[in-house]
């Protein structure tokens, strides 16, 4: 079951140490980013805008949806 992260500066955290990130786009301008770390799955609700931004710059493999 994955574990659900609210606070962004702990999603920008789990975003370095992911080994693979995915970006499930939602209704509207919502977008989940699914972190796989190597003890679990993390995901991360926001806005498109700010998910480019995380996600910008990265060498973690990124998988859109």
């Amino acid at each position: 079951m994955p574990l659900q992260i609210r606070s962004k500066d702990e999603a920008e955290g789990l975003i370095e140490q992911a080994t693979e990130i995915r970006v499930v786009k939602g209704k509207g301008d919502s977008v989940k980013l699914k972190m796989r770390t190597p003890k679990a799955l993390y995901t991360f609700v926001t806005t498109a805008d700010e998910a480019s931004a995380m996600t910008k710059g990265l060498k973690t493999p990124i998988i859109d949806f």
